[in-house]
């Protein structure tokens, strides 16, 4: 991570992926090593619990893309793993699909000090993600 953070917006980043594309990526290299690759722990608990193949494939796209989106909205005052962004969809009545960015680099792992927004649209065998990466008003 890096020491020296501004506050205020650190950057937007943008992705879209084909649904089929990942799908192909699992099938030629292992669905669970594609999981292992790109899911934190949480997601892989939730990726495990679907059945539905089509399912699946969407969750993995849908991680994909919002982990490139918020690499690109955190670089360069972060450059962050796959595993160490969290994407929860949307649960409970009132609640809003959340990222979490967590530095498994510190001991013990903490919150990195940033806020992320998240918006994720599927259609079409598409998926597109947008993230908008803010200063955590701590710093």
């Amino acid at each position: 991570m890096s020491s020296r953070i501004l506050s205020g917006i650190l950057g937007v980043g943008v992705d879209i992926v084909q649904i089929s594309r990942i799908q192909a990526v699992a099938m030629r290299r292992g669905y669970d090593r594609l999981a292992n690759r790109i899911l934190s722990e949480t997601e892989k608990n939730d990726w495990n619990s679907l059945t539905d193949t089509y399912l699946r494939n969407r969750f993995l796209a849908v991680r994909w893309a919002v982990k490139e989106a918020a690499y690109k909205a955190l670089y360069p005052a972060f450059r962050p793993s796959w595993g160490y962004l969290t994407f929860r969809s949307l649960y409970g009545a009132h609640s809003k699909p959340s990222l979490v960015f967590t530095d498994r680099n510190a001991n013990p792992p903490i919150l990195a000090p940033v806020k992320l927004h998240a918006s994720v649209s599927h259609d079409a065998g598409f998926v597109v993600a947008y993230v908008l990466a803010e200063s955590d008003s701590k710093l």
